[in-house]
């Protein structure tokens, strides 16, 4: 249960705060501008939001509950994991980008939104946080692909949000100084890593479909000589799917997308790197 767990539990609290920080920046705008008013209609879009993620999560299982298994079941958990490393990669250099500009960006969109009803307050909100969810959601769903135990995703996953919340609590209400700009580079950097296992779960599922070519190039075997069972093997396999038998073409992509990937994101960029202040919630 542990690395799955983990790897979940770690998807669960970088998306869990992103989403908590924006929900903070979009309560404190709101009740420094005297519009407490209309509070309810963020909450509702944020309810709206986190009942859509759900669903997408039951969609998902439903569909692979309905596939059993095969080549149907090989495709649709590959292209879910492509889907899925995608989308957490655009997330992570788009946090890197604008971490700086988020409360301008976001406040902006909600002067814009209050000044064409409630309706728009609540769908504003609603995707502010819907892509956090769906994010969240899919990355579980393709990081356990494969887990032995079916309940280990989803309550690390819930973990992840429970110390998402509890953290981002603490930010916006001063309590405690976090460097956050720290936080989600460190967080970004091993989610590129879950990421790339993921990325190899999809390139081993469309050979097993025989999409791609060199299901049989092995590019290692050490599982006669690396117990599957053990403690690293488990930790390397559930967290960035690094097994003890690859295949070429795996373990290329990994490799591949986890260095370039990782060099992009500490390359110095022109402007400043995030610093704690600017990516910290505003104090209500």
């Amino acid at each position: 249960m542990g690395t799955v767990f983990f790897a979940s539990y770690l998807i669960g609290l970088r998306d869990g705060l992103e989403a908590a920080l924006v929900i903070s920046i979009l309560v404190a705008f709101l009740t420094q501008s005297s519009r407490r008013d209309r509070l309810r209609q963020v909450w509702a879009g944020v309810a709206a939001a986190v009942l859509a993620s759900a669903a997408v999560g039951v969609l998902l299982t439903t569909v692979a509950g309905w596939l059993g298994s095969g080549v149907r079941m090989e495709l649709f958990e590959a292209v879910t994991s492509l889907v899925a490393v995608a989308l957490v990669t655009w997330m992570i250099f788009w946090m890197r980008r604008t971490a700086r500009t988020l409360k301008g960006e976001i406040t902006g969109r909600l002067e814009t939104a209050l000044s064409m009803g409630g309706w728009a307050v609540v769908t504003m909100a609603f995707f502010a946080v819907l892509r956090e969810g769906v994010e969240m959601v899919l990355l579980v769903f393709a990081a356990a692909e494969g887990a032995t135990d079916s309940a280990a995703p989803l309550l690390g996953m819930l973990s992840g949000i429970a110390s998402a919340v509890a953290l981002g609590w603490v930010v916006t209400t001063a309590t405690m100084r976090i460097n956050l700009g720290r936080f989600f580079t460190w967080t970004g950097a091993l989610l590129i890593l879950v990421a790339a296992g993921i990325l190899k779960y999809g390139v081993h599922g469309l050979q097993s479909a025989n999409v791609l070519p060199g299901g049989t190039r092995t590019a290692f075997d050490l599982s006669t000589t690396i117990d599957p069972t053990s403690w690293y093997a488990t930790l390397l396999t559930g967290t960035i799917n690094l097994t003890p038998r690859a295949s070429v073409l795996e373990i290329t992509a990994w490799l591949l997308f986890a260095v370039i990937m990782l060099g992009l994101f500490f390359r110095p960029s022109g402007t400043p790197r995030p610093a704690a202040a600017a990516v910290r919630a505003p104090a209500p």
